[in-house]
C-alpha cells in the first residue's frame, strides 16, 4: 500500500468527481489508446478497473481526511498501462491539493 498526503483534508465523492472527468481523457492522450477505465465510487473507496483486459481492481484509493491509502494490485505492477495510470493519478492528486502539493508518507 502506498499513502499519499494531500495537505489538506478532501471529500472522496470530490476527488472521484475529478478522477472521472480527468483520469480517462489523459489516458488516452498519453498513451494513444482507445481503452476506458471503469472508476466507481464504492464503500471503501475509489475503484479503478478495466474488466476488458485485467482480473479484478488495477487501484483502490481509500480518502482518510487529508491521506490517500492506495492499494495497487500486485499482479499487474509492470504493466505500461497501470504504470500510466499510476503517473496520472499522481498529477490528478497534484491537482486537488490547491497547489500545497502531495508527499508520499509510505510505500510497501
Amino acid at each position: 500500500m502506498k499513502i499519499i498526503t494531500l495537505h489538506k483534508p478532501i471529500d472522496q465523492t470530490e476527488l472521484f468527481n475529478h478522477l472521472q472527468q480527468r483520469l480517462n481523457p489523459i489516458f488516452k492522450e498519453q498513451r494513444q489508446s482507445d481503452i476506458s477505465f471503469a472508476i466507481n465510487n464504492t464503500s471503501t473507496g475509489i475503484e479503478i478497473s478495466q474488466p476488458d483486459l485485467y482480473d479484478g481492481v488495477l487501484f483502490n484509493i481509500a480518502v482518510a481526511g487529508a491521506d490517500l491509502n492506495i492499494t495497487r494490485n500486485e499482479h499487474y505492477l509492470d504493466d505500461v498501462n497501470s504504470i500510466t495510470i499510476e503517473s496520472i493519478l499522481n498529477s490528478l492528486f497534484d491537482d486537488v491539493s490547491d497547489g500545497l502539493g502531495t508527499d508520499l508518507v509510505q510505500e510497501g
